[in-house]
């Protein structure tokens, strides 16, 4: 938008605007898209300060001034709804009344002062944890929902726009949403400020000058706080990232899924929060973690009964680690602690008929490569896929643990092999410890195909231990996934392993 001179004031700290109404004192930022200045200024009749959202432009610029009474129309819509993580609106003025006309000002709305401290200052010493991000964002996010719901739009996409309270809560301080502001604007800035707080990043277009940009990776998406911070919980990292992508599959559209999440991550930090500290005790001057070591015959006979049950315990570790060496290099696939379950062929979706008999295995067919295959773009545990085939039960690809099952953030989560050539198979045996796991076994054209675009051939309940799941009859494919649909768990605590997958070659 282009910009006039301000005549007979200027908009530094000390001048005066307004028909001489308000008195600048600080500046809180520049929406550039709209070329909305913000500022702290002083109410010169009422005595108080306030918040002032400045639309400047030139006055025989037709388009801006139609933009400029836009934003002022939606202002004064917004002037009827009250939330606590919004400063109210107090005034809106145009050119002619309340603005003179050889100001230079286009519009402007008047809102309350809401008094704390800037949002861009809050992290600039770096990202805040998880569980204050949450406790800041949760009332600006309760604030959007109920705009939404009364059919506004707030304009909460932009971080100068924001400040946080004395009480510390992020609240729409800077009311005034661009003309073309739509809600889903809304979702995307709040999920752009959850990743500012987590990471210190803007990720969204229009950001202020001096803060870092998010990272992206090769396929332009934003890359995930918990890439960048491992300490991030998954599910605040997938939620900040999911807010602000416009994909069908994966993205989050509404504010009320986003305080969905925020809820639960409140109530995991009040839970820990319950666990009371251990008590320091000291008579010397040092100072014990736990209480102090005691001395005599009875702390001497529990050491022996420790002794002898760790003794006891580390001689079962010897020989199941023996079993496991057995198992490792003999012919036979290893068991991995539990029953082997053989899942049958699943007769084809709207099929009346039986499926075709199942392929013979011909023995076992190493992937060249196995990868993390995310419909989201957030891996779960991206570099440890391999430890799926490394011929070792003991170790593990495992999910993030979920606080919701699947679909509620995401559809599933699988391991896609790739082989060197097509291959037709005959059966895929699954070790997992994660009993109630539900896979599909699907084949793809490429590494990277939409999930729409593959084909189950096999379905199975995972038990504790391994399962051989056989295969409906297919073409030779170059890549196989196994998609999970069902976590293992449940309530808050949604989680897989896979610890050994073996493909078997039909004849």
């Amino acid at each position: 938008m282009s910009s006039g001179p301000i005549q007979n004031t200027s908009l530094v700290p000390g001048g005066v605007i307004g028909d001489g109404r308000y008195r600048l004192l600080a500046q809180s930022g520049i929406d550039q898209r709209c070329d909305a200045h913000l500022w702290r200024a002083r109410d010169g009749q009422l005595n108080r300060d306030v918040a002032l959202t400045v639309l400047v432009g030139n006055p025989t610029d037709q388009a801006a001034l139609t933009r400029a009474k836009r934003t002022a129309e939606r202002a004064m819509h917004a002037a009827s709804f009250t939330h606590p993580g919004v400063a109210r609106v107090i005034d809106v003025l145009t050119p002619g009344a309340g603005i003179k006309f050889d100001e230079g000002i286009l519009g402007m709305v008047v809102a309350e002062w809401t008094q704390g401290t800037d949002l861009m200052d809050l992290i600039a010493e770096g990202p805040l944890p998880a569980g204050a991000a949450t406790r800041l964002l949760e009332p600006l996010g309760a604030a959007i929902e109920g705009a939404h719901h009364a059919g506004l739009v707030l304009g909460a996409d932009h971080p100068q726009r924001i400040r946080v309270t004395s009480d510390g809560r992020l609240r729409m301080a800077f009311p005034g949403p661009r003309p073309d502001a739509i809600a889903r604007d809304d979702v995307k800035g709040l999920g752009a400020i959850l990743y500012l707080l987590l990471t210190g990043r803007w990720a969204l277009p229009g950001g202020p000058e001096g803060v870092p940009v998010a990272p992206t990776g090769p396929d332009g998406a934003v890359v995930a706080p918990s890439v960048l911070h491992p300490h991030v919980p998954h599910e605040l990292s997938s939620v900040a990232v999911r807010s602000l992508e416009d994909t069908s599959v994966g993205g989050i559209r509404t504010s009320a899924a986003i305080l969905q999440v925020l809820d639960q991550i409140s109530e995991s930090e009040a839970q820990t929060a319950l666990i009371k500290p251990v008590p320091e005790s000291s008579d010397d001057g040092a100072v014990w973690t736990t209480q102090r070591p005691e001395r005599g015959k009875d702390h001497k006979r529990k050491l022996m009964i420790s002794v002898a049950v760790l003794a006891i315990a580390t001689l079962a570790v010897v020989v199941w680690l023996g079993v496991q060496i057995v198992s490792f290099f003999s012919d036979e696939p290893t068991r991995g602690g539990g029953p082997t379950v053989v899942i049958g062929q699943s007769t084809p979706p709207g099929s009346g008929q039986p499926a075709p008999p199942a392929p013979t295995p011909a023995g076992p067919v190493r992937p060249a490569s196995v990868g993390v295959y995310d419909v989201t773009n957030q891996p779960d545990n991206a570099n440890r896929a391999d430890r799926a085939v490394d011929n070792n039960p003991t170790t593990v690809w495992q999910t993030e643990n979920y606080f919701q099952p699947f679909p509620s953030l995401k559809p599933g989560i699988g391991l896609m092999a790739s082989f060197a050539e097509p291959v037709k198979l005959a059966s895929v045996t699954v070790t997992s410890p994660s009993e109630g796991t539900v896979v599909e076994i699907r084949v793809a054209a490429s590494e990277s195909a939409p999930l729409e675009e593959t084909k189950v051939i096999a379905t199975a309940t995972l038990s504790a231990g391994q399962t051989q799941i056989q295969l409906n009859d297919h073409e030779p494919t170059p890549h196989l996934l196994v998609w999970v649909t069902k976590l293992a768990g449940s309530g808050r605590n949604n989680k897989s392993e896979i610890a050994e997958l073996v493909y078997a070659r039909a004849q």
